[in-house]
């Protein structure tokens, strides 16, 4: 099966949805919700049934989607959207399509009025670079941080790690009942886990609790709370000299989401970082308009045969 072939439509679709569910393991409400719309895109790019995958170009995608935003609420749009680009990555991964196809997608408009309060990139690093490391709180504080900037934690989440959480082995920390009501793992960045390690060997107190970060004064080695991460975090800040727009752990969350798409992720994979539950949620972070899309995204390099 090669981009050149004419396909039938349930032929894609059904190659679509056995990646999902083997490579991807997704579950079989989100493979339907993707094949819904993936279905109504080819048989609009392809009215005959015959599906020629190379053929598929920028503007089927813009001008998909640009309908979608004058039929659908955003939260649909968005949905839509994001079954396009899971579509086109699986196409890119199984050789269909040369190209990166899935970034033509457009991010759907939102009705917010506000834009998220966010460090811009210059802040976000100056934060990172003052965080003090020569003392045992100053070594928690900074790990702590580090697992909200850089892991999209959420101060409930920090609280809520264990010792057997971090994977060091495979790199890996298991977050444990996330809103999307069930736990998730996430990479062990190597800035992270560095900082994690340092805490553990020289700053966290001697103690039977199994709480990565515990406390350093009153009541020795008892689990912190959220309470305690949010007085990191202004901390860090004064310390580092920055005016935030805000307070608190939401604001290393937002920061990191914003630079996230700054560097070309999309909203799933946002989503699935910060652990939403639903994309509606994760739009915050973009409001792209769709028409000034048109003129920038026309130029694209076709599929290679």
């Amino acid at each position: 099966m090669t981009s050149c072939d004419r396909l039938a439509l349930e032929e894609v679709l059904s190659a679509f949805d056995e990646h999902l569910r083997r490579t991807r393991g997704v579950c079989p409400g989100t493979r339907r919700n993707y094949a819904r719309f993936v279905r109504v895109f080819l048989q609009t790019v392809f009215p005959e049934g015959r599906v020629e995958i190379g053929q598929i170009c920028v503007r089927d995608v813009i001008d998909f989607v640009g309908v979608a935003t004058r039929r659908y609420q955003p939260a649909t749009v968005e949905l839509a959207a994001t079954s396009l680009r899971s579509f086109f990555r699986f196409l890119r991964a199984v050789g269909l399509r040369a190209d990166r196809l899935e970034d033509a997608v457009p991010m759907v408009p939102h009705r917010r009025t506000g834009l998220v309060r966010h460090l811009d990139p210059g802040c976000f690093e100056q934060l990172i670079v003052s965080l003090d490391s020569s003392s045992p709180r100053g070594l928690r504080d900074r790990a702590i941080i580090l697992c909200m900037a850089r892991l999209g934690l959420r101060a409930s989440e920090v609280t809520r790690l264990l010792l057997e959480d971090v994977d060091w082995r495979n790199a890996v920390v298991r977050v444990r009942a996330r809103k999307t009501s069930h736990g998730a793992l996430l990479p062990l960045i190597g800035e992270v886990g560095a900082a994690l390690a340092d805490y553990l060997q020289h700053g966290r107190p001697d103690t039977p609790a199994r709480q990565v970060f515990v406390l350093h004064r009153l009541r020795v080695g008892a689990p912190i709370s959220d309470s305690i991460v949010g007085r990191a975090v202004d901390n860090a800040l004064r310390r580092a000299g920055i005016g935030a727009p805000m307070r608190g752990g939401n604001l290393l969350r937002h920061s990191l989401a914003t630079d996230l798409l700054a560097h070309g992720a999309g909203l799933s994979e946002i989503a699935d970082v910060l652990g939403h539950r639903s994309l509606a949620t994760t739009r915050i972070y973009a409001s792209v308009d769709v028409a000034a899309l048109r003129q920038v995204a026309l130029p694209w390099p076709q599929a290679m045969s």
